[in-house]
């Protein structure tokens, strides 16, 4: 929990850099809205956001815990602790208190860089929560105008008192920032797109890949742009050689209405070059069925294609050396028979040991006929050697169910792993543990649990 009075002294030591929004009101006013909520001897409390609290005290605590002491030094795996909050974030109105006020903090010493920054601008916005509009209000006004994390969560606020700022971001000539700040103007609904055609030509190859990460890979899971996107996107995707990233910039244009990449990976799968065809015809398989799920069009068919650990890599947003999978489980979710010879060698040693067996357990055991391997996900989850995947192994028992008196012993399971993961030394596991209980208190947006989503932030740390 952070401490009103070390807030108040770290206020007078740094009088003469304090920015002039009345800050100290504010924080004023965030530490009276904790206290609120941590009061449950009182009359219900008037929470900011119309949501319940759906955390479990001892977990918040810790969580409260572990952000004091972030503040106080930085931790080596704070991007983990970053990305467990990222999690368990929407499901609390008191832990968004806490990390606001400590996104404040770090804002105050221009601790841009630090991964919880980028963590509570994010979170609080994405969540719509009313600290938000303060905390970027004083980012877009700093130096680089808060970084790609407020340029990012600036697409996802609706509030008018951040168009100003954004325009005048837009007017920079950095061209990077201009270009943000006008693609979070686009998401506002304050633009047509038609100044980012003229920006895409002028994004350098490095600004390109950091954004195509931190603007357009949140973007690709939010609602569709409003405005003529396309040009700017075609540009971008020209420049591109990873096609990884081809790909996120695609699927943001079709979700935009833009049908013109998937008319060209379909194009490159039958005509281009043989050595690359499968690699297309995969990528216009998710661009067909990101065109089903925005505009209600006919669901293509599961692929065909058969991965490898290379193709499954190159079709990653992330760089092809991390080997990432992302894809293979995409694959996966749309129960396509020829991901099973992989997700069976994945999944074939005993016991399961890392991130990629274990989710390839999971689906083997819900949506491919092997009932035998939940038993491995209830001892990873219980007995497992790597303290690390505990919390993971739980949550994959959890979404192994799916109807009828197993799926209820089952989740019971779950549930059981669930409360030993409180006091965990692993922040994960506690996240983990945080899911499954609010998911049993049916929080919407948990169904399946282990979604790629929270697995990227919670296991890698990829705060995006």
């Amino acid at each position: 929990m952070i401490k009103t009075k070390r807030l108040r002294a770290e206020g007078v030591a740094r009088t003469a850099s304090l920015p002039t929004w009345g800050h100290l009101a504010a924080g004023a006013q965030l530490a009276k809205a904790k206290q609120r909520y941590q009061d449950d001897r009182g009359s219900p409390p008037r929470l900011p956001l119309a949501r319940a609290e759906l955390l479990d005290k001892p977990a918040r605590t810790r969580f409260e815990d572990e952000i004091d002491a972030a503040l106080k030094r930085k931790p080596a795996s704070e991007v983990k602790l970053a990305g467990a909050i990222r999690a368990v974030a929407p499901f609390s109105p008191a832990l968004r208190a806490s990390l606001g006020e400590a996104t404040a903090v770090l804002l105050r010493r221009g601790a841009q860089q630090r991964e919880l920054y980028a963590c509570g601008l994010r979170a609080l916005s994405e969540a719509q929560d009313r600290q938000a509009v303060t905390l970027l209000r004083q980012a877009l006004s700093g130096d680089e105008a808060g970084g790609h994390a407020a340029l990012s969560a600036a697409c996802f606020s609706r509030d008018a008192e951040l168009s100003p700022l954004l325009a005048k971001v837009a007017a920079s000539r950095q061209s990077h920032l201009a270009f943000g700040a006008e693609l979070a103007r686009v998401a506002r609904g304050e633009s047509n797109g038609t100044l980012l055609a003229q920006l895409a030509p002028m994004i350098k190859e490095s600004h390109r890949i950091s954004m195509c990460i931190e603007l357009f890979v949140p973007l690709v899971r939010a609602r569709p742009l409003a405005g003529d996107i396309g040009p700017a996107l075609a540009v971008l995707r020209g420049a591109e050689r990873h096609l990884g990233r081809w790909l996120v910039l695609a699927e943001v244009a079709v979700k935009a209405g833009d049908r013109a990449p998937l008319d060209e990976a379909r194009s490159r799968a039958s005509s281009g070059p043989s050595s690359s065809r499968a690699a297309w015809s995969l990528v216009a398989w998710a661009l067909a069925d990101t065109d089903a799920t925005t505009r209600r069009a006919p669901v293509p068919q599961p692929p065909s294609t058969r991965p490898t650990l290379e193709l499954i890599a190159r079709l990653s947003d992330r760089p092809s050396a991390e080997r990432d999978t992302t894809f293979l489980f995409r694959m996966a979710r749309a129960r396509s028979a020829a991901v099973r010879p992989m997700l069976e060698a994945l999944a074939r040693a005993q016991p399961l040991s890392d991130e990629t067996s274990m989710r390839a357990a999971l689906y083997l055991a819900r949506d491919y006929g092997r009932g035998d391997l939940t038993e491995s996900l209830a001892d990873a989850a219980a007995r497992g050697r790597r303290e690390e995947l505990r919390g993971m192994a739980a949550a994959a028992l959890w979404d192994v169910s799916s109807g009828g008196d197993p799926a209820v012993e089952l989740r019971g399971r779950a549930r059981d792993a669930a409360d030993g993961l409180a006091t965990s030394r692993i922040i994960g596991n506690v996240a983990w543990g945080a899911l499954i209980s609010a998911a049993s208190k049916g929080a919407v947006g948990l169904d399946p649990l282990l979604s790629e989503t929270p697995f990227r932030w919670i296991q890698w740390g990829w705060l995006e």
